[in-house]
């Protein structure tokens, strides 16, 4: 009995982590961008509703932009435009 129990348990446990597990690799993996998610032509500011980086996990480093309607590009974070719009975006954030 007892290693019945310890056994039924031993597979609750490994159910419950594999689980968790594939949602965190799928949650994680979502915010990563590949080539062909990237665009290289300036977002007016105006359009830009929210953008955070990737982590550092994924093989490119990338800017995810959320644009009004929803819509997400990757953004190099290098590219000169999104640098300065960022320093504009935290200058504007500090001094309200």
């Amino acid at each position: 009995m007892k290693v019945f129990s310890l056994a039924l348990l031993t597979l609750l446990l490994v159910a419950l982590w594999t689980g968790s597990q594939g949602v965190s690799f799928r949650s994680h993996y979502g915010v990563c961008c590949y080539k062909e998610m990237f665009v290289r032509q300036k977002i007016p500011a105006f359009l830009i509703r929210s953008y955070q980086k990737t982590p550092s996990h994924c093989s490119r480093k990338a800017v995810l932009v959320e644009l009004l309607k929803g819509k997400k590009f990757c953004v190099d974070p290098e590219e000169g435009w999104f640098q300065q719009y960022q320093r504009q975006k935290e200058s504007t954030s500090t001094s309200t």
